[in-house]
């Protein structure tokens, strides 16, 4: 295994750059898109306002703004339905509870604004409260990582339906973000002052893959991600190896006294398709766990090479970071 690291190969990735005005040009990009789909619609995410649900606040609920774009400028959606449905993620509180999405309510054309390019918009709002009622779960039910589901399904004046089973690469791309689908999720509140600025990052063992340290002995910064729970650093993988690739994005999640990994994290560097990170291998294997009144220091465990891209078998690993 300690040879493998001979094989390892960089990854580049070309990444095209498509610049568009909203005003300007955006007839012309939702033309292209539903010429190809019967008159189809697509339903745009402008500002996801809440996707979390913190355990004990009253006030949590999921929110967002949409817009409803089609080749007609939004006239072709008669109503969107909205399903709502519970996924239950942990083994600790009611495990086996995940309940199936149904339709929850009808939201008719009549409640739609017309947006600032001419296209029909409307804020959607839900309580954790009456998700948990409309689900039959109570708080004592739910715990950090449970999610529940809100998926949007646009219903056309001539019976056509257009919802995320529909969904392309173009469709959820940074212009449109129609993911039509939403997955507001159970969290133990983290301050934002918590587990962010300079640490000491070490990691044991030596990687089997490259016969070098996962990540160099070094200080890294650790910030807040896309979530309030979500924490992110940067180190480069097997960077005694010399190969040149950059540093890469790690990402865990603060979930209520565990830390959890996120699944499928891409160190720039592969044997075959892509070398990954993500959450450890084993059913008796604690990823790590960390206090919510001292965040001096924590240990992450995750996995090495998931996938096995290098041939082998994925190895767990443990990274301990000690705040500076």
């Amino acid at each position: 295994m300690k040879n493998w690291f001979k094989y390892i190969t960089i990854m580049f990735a070309g990444v095209g750059l498509l610049a568009t005005s909203c005003e300007k040009d955006g007839d012309a990009v939702v033309g292209q898109v539903t010429a190809d789909t019967e008159r189809g619609a697509v339903l745009r995410t402008v500002n996801l306002i809440s996707n979390e649900l913190p355990i004990g606040d009253d006030s949590a609920g999921f929110s967002v703004e949409l817009e409803i774009q089609d080749s007609e400028d939004g006239e072709l959606v008669d109503q969107v339905e909205v399903y709502l449905g519970f996924r239950d993620n942990t083994e600790m509180v009611g495990p086996g509870t995940d309940v199936e999405e149904s339709l929850y309510e009808t939201i008719p054309s009549t409640k739609f604004n017309n947006g600032p390019f001419g296209l029909p918009r409307f804020s959607y709002s839900i309580t954790l409260s009456d998700m948990l009622t409309f689900v039959d779960r109570t708080e004592d039910d739910i715990t950090g990582g449970d999610q529940f589901t809100v998926r949007f399904e646009l219903v056309l004046s001539n019976g056509r339906r257009f919802s995320f089973a529909d969904n392309t690469g173009t469709l959820t791309g940074s212009f449109f973000r129609s993911p039509f689908l939403y997955t507001p999720t159970v969290i133990c509140p983290v301050q934002e002052d918590l587990f962010v600025g300079d640490y000491q990052l070490t990691v044991d063992p030596i990687s089997p893959v490259g016969g070098v340290p996962i990540w160099n002995n070094q200080t890294v910064t650790i910030s807040i991600g896309e979530t309030s729970t979500e924490r992110v650093f940067s180190a480069i993988y097997l960077e005694e190896l010399g190969i040149g690739n950059g540093p890469a994005e790690f990402k865990f999640n603060l979930v209520c006294g565990k830390i959890v990994p996120l699944g499928g994290q891409a160190t720039g560097l592969a044997c075959v398709d892509n070398i990954t990170l993500g959450p450890p291998l084993g059913d008796d294997v604690t990823s790590g766990t960390y206090d919510i009144t001292d965040d001096s220091s924590f240990t992450i465990v995750f996995a090495e090479d998931e996938s096995g891209d290098c041939g082998g078998s994925a190895t767990n690993a443990t990274a301990t970071l000690t705040k500076i």
